[in-house]
């Protein structure tokens, strides 16, 4: 089921789409770059992302940033995500994985330090800037995807966090690839999906 919701939160609402899979315990959330809006990259990949969790009993929930503005506030954008977090946390969802691209990746890093019920991290195509705590997401696994042929970002950036991090940790590096990855969508659907349902499995 695909369900619109409002959070409220001190700062404005924060609008998502909710995609619920019956009695899942976990949950994915999922963020786009600086001009926000719920599709993400790779030519609307997270609506058929959020298809595939809900088929492998893992619930998503995709948040649209309240800012829309190059270059935009990581800071602003985390509260966005852990407002997000702690809806998901109301709805008894103790463990969720955090999706962001571009801008959107260094949000999910620093709210992934943040947060205690964050069970890893994946970005795709992220910036630096407002990721420097990246080391603190351990030991929880961080997966950084990004495009070879990225010239908006270049893949120089997800190479850094890499180094910077913590195990487990893994970089995934697609030749031809741009900022959006579209020429990748198919690959980067699969791996994210294997990937999330790895790290979300029972304890």
């Amino acid at each position: 089921m695909n369900e619109t919701v409002t959070i409220d939160t001190a700062r404005g609402a924060v609008a998502g789409r909710f995609d619920e899979a019956p009695g899942a315990v976990a949950a994915v959330l999922l963020v786009g770059g600086a001009d926000g809006g719920f599709d993400g990259p790779a030519e609307a990949l997270y609506p058929t992302l959020a298809a595939d969790l809900v088929a492998c009993g893992v619930s998503a929930l995709r948040l649209d940033f309240r800012l829309h503005r190059f270059p935009n506030d990581v800071e602003e954008g985390v509260r966005d995500a852990l407002a997000g977090l702690h809806w998901l946390e109301q709805r008894g969802y103790a463990r969720v994985a955090l999706v962001g691209h571009s801008f959107g990746g260094a949000v999910v890093i620093e709210a992934g330090v943040r947060a205690a019920n964050v069970a890893g991290v994946a970005t795709l195509a992220t910036q630096t800037a407002g990721a420097e705590r990246v080391a603190e997401l351990a030991p929880r696994p961080l997966l950084l995807i990004h495009g070879a042929a990225d010239i908006r970002l270049p893949p120089a950036c997800s190479v850094m966090l890499h180094r910077m991090a913590g195990e487990p940790r893994e970089l995934v590096l697609i030749e031809g690839a741009t900022h959006s990855l579209r020429q990748a969508r198919e690959q980067v659907r699969a791996r994210l999906l294997e990937w999330v349902c790895a790290v979300l499995a029972p304890r």
